[in-house]
């Protein structure tokens, strides 16, 4: 989810992917639904493997869950990393709608925190173009 709503953000001006340390290998269907509910398709979204990309120039690595904090590398370009820890809806046992609760929950905190920092990467695109 965090990696559709970044890259609406920043549209073409950043290349963004998305990898776990311990992928589903798929893309939860409550995820699908809270997304779509924003005009943001994930139904050919994929679940991936972080060392996909350990052959990949990746400048900024943001993590969302402790385990991969704890076991995510270091890859090749890196300049920057973050850890913004976020409950992962997945985890969820009940209903299908408090399944479902818990992924718009999920997605509104993501939606605040990736939507500032896409704002803040282009803001300083425009800073360093001037």
């Amino acid at each position: 989810m965090g990696e559709a709503i970044l890259q609406a953000v920043v549209g073409d001006a950043f290349e963004v992917v998305s990898a776990g340390c311990l992928p589903s290998g798929y893309v939860h269907e409550g995820a699908i639904e809270a997304m779509a509910e924003k005009g943001l398709d994930l139904r050919e979204a994929k679940s991936q493997h972080m060392d996909e990309y350990l052959d990949r120039e990746i400048e900024i690595v943001i993590t969302v869950c402790n385990r991969a904090d704890e076991v995510c590398p270091v890859y090749p370009g890196q300049v920057k990393r973050y850890h913004w820890p976020f409950k992962d809806p997945a985890l969820v046992v009940g209903t299908e709608e408090m399944v479902r609760t818990a992924f718009r929950r999920t997605r509104r905190e993501l939606e605040a925190v990736f939507s500032a920092y896409g704002r803040g990467l282009l803001d300083g695109l425009q800073l360093g173009g001037e």
